[in-house]
């Protein structure tokens, strides 16, 4: 159990930047990676070349980015319906990712999860998940698997602001508490759930992470588009969780800058406001991070002109992959799936 419960609230010097140079450039390229896939996913869906719906993880890079780079390759991560980033972060290759989403043999599921359901136990990746709150009691119960062979694994679930209202929630870091599971609870608050305001629908007086004291559970707010406070601040809890300490609550404050999935209209004409996302745009979570890296001499506009460039055409591979891989068979629909 936690020794004390005060919230505490994270962000980081902008005017430094003392991570190590690799670290930085792997991040760096993680999040513009996620940025162009969610950006050729836009693109490939108003073409119609998906099926079902798209949630895209644009403005939220720094969360996933942050976190995965504290874990390591073994540890577990569930997801959620927008959950791109975080299947990108944790290492998941964009070429499976896409011909995925179009329905394709060549997919990580072979064509039979779609945009919200990619899984890939060789990475850890439990699961993107449909419903709201439906990775909590897989990531709990991973970090009692992992407790209990004596891995020294940590289990992280990431969800929105919206399951925090969800038993799921509830009972997860209940048990987890309880049994001083290593499990890292990782609120995206960007805060919407799908076209209602978190502030609406949600007793606390200022932040989500408030409900974690009700599980004796230490907790912090953090600026969810810084991604260095990101970083260190999962580096630490994840530390925590690892060392047998039980289980610890993330909020990181961020926004998504589409609408709640592709193609549900304008926004900024129906439940929040222009000026509201423009304040957001203005923290964008790469050139944050890309000014720290110029300024600290670890590479040059150049470089980085060259990795974006790079990105963009790793992207565009994986798009024609998908295209060119075939739909699966008809006889295997009752295949790799229980039934």
């Amino acid at each position: 159990m936690s020794d004390s419960l005060e919230l505490i609230q994270i962000s980081s010097d902008e005017n430094t930047l003392s991570l190590p140079p690799e670290l930085c450039h792997k991040m760096y390229e993680k999040m513009v990676t996620i940025r162009r896939y969610e950006e050729a996913v836009l693109e490939v869906y108003t073409q119609g070349l998906m099926r079902g719906l798209a949630h895209l993880y644009i403005g939220q890079e720094a969360s996933a980015v942050g976190i995965c780079s504290a874990l390591n390759d073994d540890d577990y991560l569930t997801s959620t319906h927008r959950g791109h980033g975080h299947l990108i972060a944790k290492g998941g290759k964009v070429d499976r990712m896409m011909a995925e989403m179009m329905g394709k043999v060549d997919g990580y599921n072979r064509g039979k999860g779609g945009t919200m359901h990619i899984a890939d136990m060789s990475l850890g990746i439990l699961g993107a998940n449909g419903i709201v709150a439906g990775g909590m009691g897989m990531a709990t119960g991973a970090g009692l698997s992992a407790k209990m062979r004596g891995t020294q694994q940590v289990a992280v679930c990431f969800f929105g602001d919206g399951a925090m209202n969800q038993g799921a929630f509830l009972e997860s870091a209940n048990i987890a508490s309880i049994w001083d599971l290593p499990v890292l609870f990782v609120c995206e608050n960007n805060h919407y759930g799908e076209y209602t305001s978190a502030k609406a629908i949600t007793a606390v007086k200022e932040h989500l992470a408030e409900r974690a004291a009700g599980f004796d559970m230490p907790a912090m707010v953090v600026d969810g588009n810084d991604t260095v406070a990101v970083y260190e601040t999962a580096k630490k809890m994840v530390d925590r969780a690892r060392s047998g300490e039980g289980p610890c609550f993330i909020e990181n404050k961020t926004y998504r800058y589409h609408g709640h999935h592709v193609g549900d209209g304008d926004p900024e004409k129906t439940y929040r406001t222009q000026e509201e996302t423009d304040m957001w745009k203005a923290k964008d979570p790469i050139p944050r991070f890309s000014r720290r890296m110029l300024k600290a001499g670890m590479a040059s506009e150049e470089e980085l002109k060259k990795i974006d460039e790079q990105i963009k055409q790793q992207v565009q591979d994986a798009v024609e992959f998908a295209k060119q891989s075939p739909y699966p068979a008809a006889d295997e629909v009752t295949d790799h799936v229980y039934v």
